[in-house]
């Protein structure tokens, strides 16, 4: 039997009983992960916007800004979730909808640590 996706609202709400299927925990530690880091690109893109309003092409950078927003967790955040739901599926513990909400927004934290940071410069 396939498992229903909850709605967006019911998300977003936190009001949900434990997750207990696999695909349930990773559509919810996905839709945070999409929603915090287009929140945190939408504010960055806005900060590039108003120091570039004035520049012909600069400009245009807040709209990439927000595209990768998106891009990345549609990209890498569908396997990181994955793994996350896996995890919790495998070891049998149910999930929280509040977890689901630390674990996205918590891979979003952890991207902008990297990208702040000098460790890819290293490598």
């Amino acid at each position: 039997m396939a498992a229903q996706f909850p709605s967006f609202q019911s998300v977003i709400s936190l009001k949900s009983n434990p997750l207990d299927d696999w695909i349930e925990m990773w559509y919810q530690i996905f839709l945070w992960y999409l929603f915090s880091s287009f929140l945190i690109h939408s504010l960055a893109a806005i900060t590039a916007f108003c120091a570039l309003r004035k520049h012909k092409i600069g400009r245009l950078y807040s709209l990439l800004v927000i595209l990768m927003g998106l891009l990345g967790p549609i990209t890498g955040g569908i396997a990181s979730s994955a793994i996350i739901a896996g995890l919790f599926y495998t070891a049998n513990i149910s999930m929280y909808p509040l977890w689901a909400l630390v674990c996205g927004t918590g891979q979003t934290f952890i991207v902008a640590l990297v990208s702040f940071s000098r460790i890819l410069g290293t490598l």
